[in-house]
C-alpha cells in the first residue's frame, strides 16, 4: 500500500472515523482504524461493533492495500505534522509516514480480523436536512435515562408516523422534537450516545437515513454511520401530552432561566435539587429553602387561570428551558401533581413536579 494525501484532509477524516473507536475495548483490533487505499480513494473505518463509521477521501494511490493502524497514535501523528502532503507506505505491517522533515515508522495489524459485516435488511429510507437532525439530537438526547437496567430508555425513539418525532424520556421528563417529513411508517430506538457522536459529524447538507431490522444507517457526503438499534416496546409517550391546561404562564425565558439558576445554588442534590414556584397575581415567586440558607426570586409574568404552588427538580426544569430559543415561553399547568408542559414551535418539553409533604 502506498498513497499520498493532504495532511489537513487526512486529519479531518481520521477524527470522523475514530469517533466509533472505543477506548475501553478488550479487543486490540478494535483500537485501530482500518485503512483501505484503492482507486485514488482512502477509506477509513472505525468501529466498536455497535457503532461503525466509514469516511472516504480523495488521495493519490500508487499501490492499493489495506491495514489496521492504532487509531489514537495515527491520529496524533497526523495532527502534529506540518500542513503539507503526507506520503504513507506499508511494508510488512510497518507503516512509514513522511511529511517534509518528519519520518515516522509504526507497527500495524493485519486487516483480516477487522469486523466489517455491515449488511442489513433495508426497510425504507428518507432524506432530511443535516441541520434539522442536529437540532433534534440536541433537543432530545439530554433527556434519556442513564440507568442501564432500562436499556431502551437510554435511547432516542424515532417515531415515523404522521411526521418524524424524536422522543427521549427518563421517567422524570420528556423531550420531543418534530420534523415535518412524510415517510413510510416505522419505529426505531437509537442509542443516544451514538446520536451524540453523529451530531459532531453532521454539517449543513442532506443526510439519508436508511432503517434496517437491527441497524440504522446515516449517510452524508463522504461518511456513513451505522448504529445498532435497541429492541423492545417504547413507552406510549403521546398519552403524556395533554391537550388542555388549567393555568398558562407567559414569561421571559432568559429571566426565568437565570432566576432558577440562582435559586438552585441553594438546592441540594440529596433533596432532589428542589425549588418551589408560587404562581399568583401575575408573578412567579421562585424559592429554595435548605439548611444552607434560603433564596427568593420574583418575576413579572402573564397568568391565565388560577394560581398554584408547585415544586420541581431544578436540574430537570433547567435542562429543557436552556435548550429553547424563544424570548418568551408559555408554561402550561393543570395542578401541583401533574406535569408541566412547555411547547415551542416543533418542540415539546414535559417535566414532572416533585410532590411536597403536606
Amino acid at each position: 500500500m502506498k498513497f499520498r494525501a493532504s495532511k489537513q484532509e487526512l486529519s479531518k477524516h481520521i477524527q470522523i472515523a475514530q469517533r466509533a473507536v472505543s477506548s475501553r475495548t478488550t479487543m486490540q483490533i478494535l483500537e485501530g482504524l482500518l485503512l483501505i487505499a484503492k482507486d485514488n480513494t482512502l477509506t477509513l473505518i472505525g468501529t466498536d461493533t455497535d457503532l461503525t463509521i466509514i469516511s472516504t477521501m480523495a488521495c493519490i494511490v500508487e499501490e492499493e492495500g489495506e491495514v489496521v493502524v492504532n487509531s489514537r497514535l495515527f491520529g496524533d501523528i497526523i495532527r502534529k505534522l506540518e500542513d503539507s502532503f503526507v506520503d504513507i507506505t506499508l511494508k510488512d505491517l510497518n507503516l512509514n509516514i513522511v511529511c517534509k522533515n518528519s519520518d515516522f515508522n509504526i507497527n500495524c495489524q493485519s486487516s483480516k480480523e477487522f469486523p466489517r459485516n455491515l449488511n442489513f435488511e433495508d426497510k425504507g429510507s428518507f432524506t432530511m436536512k443535516e441541520e434539522d437532525l442536529k437540532e433534534a439530537i440536541r433537543k432530545t438526547t439530554f433527556a434519556v435515562s442513564i440507568e442501564e437496567t432500562r436499556k431502551i430508555f437510554t435511547g432516542v425513539f424515532m417515531d415515523c408516523k404522521e411526521d418524524i418525532s424524536f422522543v427521549a424520556l427518563d421517567g422524570f421528563r420528556m423531550a420531543r422534537e418534530r420534523i415535518a417529513i412524510s415517510t413510510e411508517p416505522s419505529e426505531s430506538i437509537i442509542p443516544a450516545n451514538h446520536l451524540n457522536e453523529l451530531q459532531k459529524i453532521l454539517g449543513s447538507g442532506d443526510v439519508k437515513i436508511t432503517i434496517g431490522e437491527r441497524k440504522i444507517l446515516f449517510e452524508t457526503n463522504n461518511t456513513k454511520i451505522y448504529s445498532t438499534l435497541y429492541s423492545g416496546e417504547y413507552f406510549n409517550y403521546k398519552d403524556l401530552i395533554r391537550k388542555s391546561h388549567t393555568t398558562e404562564v407567559k414569561i421571559n425565558r432568559e429571566m426565568f432561566q437565570t432566576s432558577i439558576e440562582r435559586a438552585s445554588l441553594l438546592a441540594k442534590e440529596e433533596r432532589s435539587n428542589l425549588i418551589k414556584l408560587n404562581i399568583a397575581d401575575n408573578r412567579v415567586k421562585i424559592s429554595s429553602n435548605t439548611e444552607i440558607g434560603n433564596v427568593e426570586e420574583v418575576l413579572e409574568c402573564e397568568i391565565n387561570g388560577p394560581g398554584l404552588d408547585i415544586a420541581f427538580n431544578s436540574k430537570y426544569l433547567l435542562d429543557g428551558i436552556k435548550i429553547m430559543d424563544e424570548d418568551e415561553i408559555v408554561l402550561n399547568f393543570t395542578d401541583s401533581i401533574n406535569p408541566l408542559i412547555i411547547n415551542e414551535k416543533s418542540y415539546t418539553y414535559l417535566v414532572l413536579p416533585v410532590r411536597l409533604a403536606n
